[in-house]
């Protein structure tokens, strides 16, 4: 997963790679000014360099856009899936862009779990991310949509290891055989699939968040995707419709500001594995082609600095100069 921004001097261009592919869409000149930054050595991140690094590019983007604000600018933030540290990295860059939206997608590997790279000025790194600023004069609505709902059905942490985002035990039993119960299978049985189609989720200020699970263990753990703590109180969920679910929020995004010319959009992969399962792919396709959607399979997506599971993310960008209201959410 990789980026480039482009700057030339009549028009500007925003080309995003994804596999071995090119897809590219074009804004007039002046409607659009972009900063971009690599972050390396993510394992040795702590907030005091994650300030820093936003203040430094911050200052390089209100040089190239005077007028930015949180009304016309947004950050798209591609990080290292591998390096563990999506939470912290994009809480310390969200506090430090104050009010100006970040949203991004974590870099994945074809699920080898291995190592993952962003690209940036010319060459791929490893342990690093790319955070990228845009200000643009064009209508635009940062958004997030996922399909599930939680349930009363609780898992309480009772053992992790939060460095490695490893829960031993749920409910005081072996995690994977509490988690195989309550999705009604044999531990023996859990696999990519089973993860995909029964998530877990926690609620932040009412709202719910997915957390997914990457694999069960030898050793009867579960890898999670996303941070988990001791302590933490998990629910099972169900999901809705996926596809009346992604027509819901691009309908919205319609209704806000028009037929997108370009959304560019984090899906992580565990939507992908089940789309595949229920034969969803083709209609799902036709979704965002109808939208003019590109971007990336995902590990995890960030939204507002704040690391995500089983979400599609993105920035949906309209065809006006006008700017009626600004930003706007799902």
């Amino acid at each position: 997963m990789f980026q480039r921004v482009k700057l030339e001097t009549r028009r500007v261009y925003l080309a995003i790679w994804l596999n071995l592919s090119r897809a590219a869409s074009s804004f007039p000149v002046g409607s659009c000014f972009a900063a971009s930054g690599l972050l390396d050595q993510l394992s040795l991140f702590d907030i005091t360099q994650g300030h820093s690094f936003a203040q430094t590019l911050l200052q390089r983007f209100e040089s190239k856009a005077p007028n930015s604000s949180m009304n016309n600018s947004f950050a798209l933030l591609l990080i290292d899936g591998m390096s563990v540290r999506e939470e912290r990295v994009a809480h310390a860059l969200q506090y430090s862009l104050g009010k100006i939206p970040l949203l991004g997608g974590s870099a994945g590997d074809d699920q080898k779990y291995v190592k993952t790279y962003v690209y940036s000025d010319g060459r791929f790194s490893t342990d690093s991310a790319v955070l990228v600023l845009l200000q643009t004069s064009l209508p635009f609505k940062i958004f997030k949509s996922h399909h599930f709902v939680s349930t009363d059905e609780r898992l309480v942490v009772t053992e992790a290891d939060p460095v490695k985002r490893i829960v031993k035990e749920i409910n005081g039993l072996p995690a994977a055989e509490e988690y195989a119960r309550l999705i009604g299978v044999k531990a023996r049985d859990l696999d990519s699939m089973c993860f995909a189609t029964s998530p877990i989720v926690v609620k932040i200020g009412g709202t719910d968040y997915v957390r997914s699970i990457q694999k069960a263990n030898a050793d009867g753990s579960l890898t999670f995707y996303c941070a988990i703590e001791e302590g933490l109180v998990l629910r099972m969920a169900h999901g809705m419709d996926m596809v009346n679910s992604l027509e819901q929020t691009f309908d919205s995004i319609r209704r806000e500001i028009g037929a997108p010319q370009l959304v560019l959009g984090c899906d992580c992969i565990l939507r992908n594995l089940e789309a595949t399962q229920n034969g969803l792919k083709q209609r799902i396709s036709d979704i965002f082609r109808r939208n003019n959607t590109i971007g990336f399979s995902s590990y995890g997506e960030q939204f507002y600095g704040i690391h995500n599971n089983f979400t599609f993310t993105g920035c949906a960008i309209g065809v006006t100069t006008k700017l009626d209201n600004g930003v706007h959410d799902v």
